[in-house]
């Protein structure tokens, strides 16, 4: 039986949806693939994601990194992880819109510790995969990288990435 704050944590959801124009498995494969993630999102990873699999990630200009199991692979449809670090899980959803659209839906849920930290843990994840489909967004539909994520926190970085 779980504990109630425990409870609360798995109840605590985080949702951030984004209509990315490009097709379904595109859109896909920039979250399986590290040579496409790594430019919008984390610096080094230890492998594509595959079904069964413990990846690590790291964003080496912050000094950070977690592993993270794949639970579920859905090619085109969707992603289910679990990160090592608080045992939180995140899911992609992928939904085509036509031939050259495809709706994103990340939803994280499983924070941990008081309602106080659960609430900060919930906006901090949701500016967090704000940021990351945005930046997924201007790669995948203009060709750019924005670097959103070294520059949210430039004065936190253990080495220059500027």
């Amino acid at each position: 039986m779980h504990d109630e704050k425990e409870f609360a944590g798995e109840q605590t959801t985080v949702t951030v949806n984004m209509l990315i124009r490009r097709p379904v498995q595109e859109v896909y494969e920039a979250f399986i693939n590290p040579e496409i993630t790594t430019k919008f999102w984390f610096t080094r990873s230890s492998g594509r994601l595959e079904k069964g699999k413990i990846i690590r990630w790291d964003w080496e200009m912050y000094g950070a990194g977690d592993d993270l199991e794949v639970l579920e692979l859905e090619e085109n449809k969707r992603i289910l992880i679990e990160f090592a670090s608080d045992r939180t899980t995140v899911e992609w959803l992928f939904s085509p819109r036509n031939d050259n659209a495809t709706y994103v839906t990340i939803v994280n849920k499983g924070f941990n510790g008081s309602p106080e930290e659960m609430m900060q843990q919930a906006i901090d994840a949701k500016g967090g995969y704000m940021i990351v489909v945005s930046g997924l967004k201007a790669l995948l539909e203009h060709g750019i990288r924005l670097n959103l994520v070294a520059d949210q926190f430039p004065d936190d970085h253990v080495r220059s990435c500027l």
